[in-house]
């Protein structure tokens, strides 16, 4: 889960990092506000566009399991982890 939730944030936060890079190549100062303002309404949505567009493809993409799902369980004084049959 936390994962997920790293790889979402890394995702949304991606075009601010591009944005401030190439502020940074244009020799300009990328902590002024000035040059974010008009720029972060699109930002934003790039932002929050590559967050569902990851999360439709893993949807998509990600592999599926078959079978009853057999949960952790002790046998014999074994631990046998939790697996699909």
């Amino acid at each position: 889960m936390t994962r997920a939730v790293v790889q979402g944030v890394v995702l949304f936060l991606l075009p601010f990092v591009l944005f401030g890079i190439y502020l940074l190549i244009r020799r300009r100062n990328p902590l002024l506000w000035t040059h974010w303002s008009s720029q972060s309404l699109w930002l934003t949505i790039a932002g929050l566009s590559f967050v569902v567009l990851s999360l439709i493809a893993t949807g998509l993409l990600d592999e599926r399991q078959t079978g009853a799902y057999v949960p952790t369980h002790v046998e014999n004084g074994r631990v046998i982890p939790g697996h699909f049959q």
